[in-house]
């Protein structure tokens, strides 16, 4: 079959926003009606339209297509890769109608998907079972693959290899067809383990920074952990600790937009255990007197 580039067919960049790529279908779909368009071959540019349309304005089926890369061509010969978990790994839903999408659409997401407003596909031959597997944070970064085990009536367990895709969200379901009771679906519910590090808020990692009194007071340049590796930050001068930094496009890397990391300042002040710390401590309290606390009372 041919591939069929989602982005090219919409006349949008890779990176374009959901709402470039709403603005962009709108026009087209406009433009391609059939009921209205004298445009020559009409009907099927609205459907090339519409079906790229489904895959992208979807974050979880764009980032499944995504997966492909950006090497392959329109209309060049195009079979999914052998260990290709786009359509398999996700239970995804339709919003529109779009019925009578391209082999390439099937071959990628499933027959049955386009239209449906359950599961793509509920297996007859048995019961779809539910799971939950625990992931960290580096996993959804960089994607990987996890041996989960699963407990089996009688006291009897089975171990899977699930591919965990770059990008997941935490309640995000994977769907493994075919792996539930006397085959049925399983689905695995994402959910991420603690970190030592950072904390999770939607896309955006928060990292707690700890910075010394002078790094605070005069500014300085230092290293900082992310998932994807050691970067420099600039503390601004005038710095206090609980202030806000952001690095942009840190956080996971979810479809369209990845998340930021949020860096916050904690300061750390060092101990007086000898007398010329405790001398140190005196002359600055002497020459920068404050009340840090003259806005607690009236």
């Amino acid at each position: 079959m041919e591939y069929k580039d989602y982005y090219k067919t919409l006349g949008v960049a890779r990176d374009a926003s959901a709402e470039d790529i709403k603005r962009a279908y709108r026009k087209l779909a406009r433009k391609y009606h059939p009921d209205v368009s004298k445009e020559a071959n009409a009907e099927n540019r609205f459907k090339d339209v519409a079906e790229a349309y489904e895959v992208l304005k979807d974050a979880d089926k764009r980032a499944a297509y995504d997966q492909l890369g950006s090497n392959w061509q329109a209309g060049q010969g195009f079979s999914p890769p052998p260990d290709w978990h786009g359509g398999k790994g996700f239970e995804f839903r339709s919003s529109g109608g779009g019925a009578g999408f391209s082999d390439f659409f099937d071959s990628l997401f499933g027959r049955g998907f386009a239209g449906s407003q359950g599961p793509q596909r509920r297996s007859a031959r048995g019961e779809d079972q539910q799971a939950r597997v625990q992931i960290t944070l580096e996993d959804a970064f960089h994607g990987s693959s996890r041996a989960v085990n699963l407990s089996q009536p009688g006291g009897r367990s089975r171990t899977l290899e699930v591919r965990i895709p770059k990008g997941v969200r935490a309640g995000q379901r994977i769907r493994l067809a075919g792996q539930g009771s006397n085959g049925g679906d399983l689905y695995l519910e994402i959910e991420f383990a603690p970190h030592r590090l950072y904390r999770l808020e939607g896309a955006d990692l928060y990292l707690d920074l700890p910075i010394t009194p002078w790094e605070a007071a005069l500014g300085a340049t230092v290293k900082v952990p992310t998932l994807g590796g050691v970067v420099e930050l600039n503390i601004p001068a005038g710095s206090q600790s609980g202030d806000t930094l952001r690095l942009r496009g840190r956080g996971l890397p979810t479809t369209p937009t990845p998340g930021d990391q949020y860096v916050v300042l904690k300061m750390v002040t060092p101990p007086a255990l000898t007398d010329a710390a405790r001398e140190l401590y005196g002359r600055l309290a002497k020459e920068l007197p404050m009340d840090p606390r003259r806005t607690l009372f009236p």
